[in-house]
């Protein structure tokens, strides 16, 4: 037997055949038509639930500019023709709607500050102190959530009038923080268990005490627990009404849902739409502008708060 017959026969590969070069290239095409897919796909459902909450938005700053006769009537195109600036400026010459949006503005600003440094407080207390009945205390916290303020608006009433409260901007905003610190501390409780206790056994080492370990270490790791609760608290504050009407009586201590219902009406107790468009827009401005500016920390801090500790 030659060498020539001992040496395996290998036939080169036909037409039909892939290589191994070949099938990766097939492989890393399919991916990239998936991901190209995908993209448009996300694009595609991203710019539809973009346009359902923009619309309406738009069209309500389109018919704030509407004299109050077009907004009572069928839309059409020549509306477009009419459009004025009546209607703001009627409110803020007229009816000094700056002043009662500052006086919103203060009342939950406020109470948003307030809440988050309390709900800090105690949510780091219930996340890193153990003590004998630490679970009833924050179940009754929690429990609190329950409750409608309207159900007790009678007693709150009696005792900030007792204080000397009622009728004050300051009342007001301990009262809406009464109630926005049971979420607040869930939120901020869970915040805190997501961090390492490592992180707290560290500082305690290098002589850091617990207020110092609080507000060097851990703070800016709650940034967005805390960007969550500020921004609850102030959408509560920014557009509550029933305490507001019943704790607020001088007509310059008006907050803004306040100003804005009597505005609406005219001396004969007809609605006044374009004011009501108008300032269902300024309204809605700094609603806008803060969820924008704390979106990314809210969705985090959010997220944070629904996981069990």
């Amino acid at each position: 037997m030659t060498a020539a017959s001992r040496t395996p026969y290998a036939p080169a590969p036909s037409g039909g055949s892939r290589a191994p070069g070949g099938r990766d290239a097939a492989r890393s095409g399919r991916v990239r038509n998936a991901g190209r897919g995908g993209f448009a796909l996300y694009l595609t459902g991203g710019t539809l639930a973009a346009l359902v909450f923009l619309l309406p938005f738009a069209w309500a700053i389109l018919r704030s500019f509407m004299p109050d006769v077009l907004v009572t009537q069928a839309p059409s195109a020549s509306d477009f023709s009419h459009l004025t600036t009546a209607n703001y400026t009627g409110l803020i010459q007229t009816n000094d709607i700056l002043r009662y949006a500052g006086n919103s503005l203060l009342v939950a600003a406020g109470t948003g500050l307030l809440t988050a440094v309390i709900a800090t407080m105690a949510g780091y207390g219930f996340a890193r102190f153990r003590f004998r009945g630490s679970g009833v205390v924050f179940a009754l916290v929690l429990v609190t959530m329950m409750i409608p303020f309207q159900a007790l608006l009678t007693p709150l009433f009696l005792e900030l009038h007792s204080l000397g409260l009622t009728n004050n901007l300051v009342g007001l905003a301990l009262f809406y923080t009464t109630f926005n610190l049971p979420f607040g501390v869930f939120v901020m409780r869970n915040t805190f268990l997501q961090i390492p206790w490592e992180l707290s056994e560290a500082a305690a080492v290098d002589g850091a005490s617990a207020a110092r370990t609080l507000v060097s270490v851990l703070r800016p790791l709650v940034l967005p627990g805390i960007a969550t609760t500020v921004l609850y608290a102030f959408l509560f504050s920014w557009t509550e009404f029933v305490g507001a009407l019943t704790f607020i009586t001088s007509n310059n201590l008006y907050t803004l849902p306040l100003a804005l219902l009597t505005m609406e009406y005219g001396s004969v107790g007809q609605v006044n739409f374009g004011y009501l468009e108008a300032g269902a827009v300024i309204a809605m401005i700094p609603c806008m502008l803060l969820y924008l500016g704390l979106q990314r920390f809210y969705i985090r801090g959010l997220l944070s708060g629904v996981v069990k500790g």
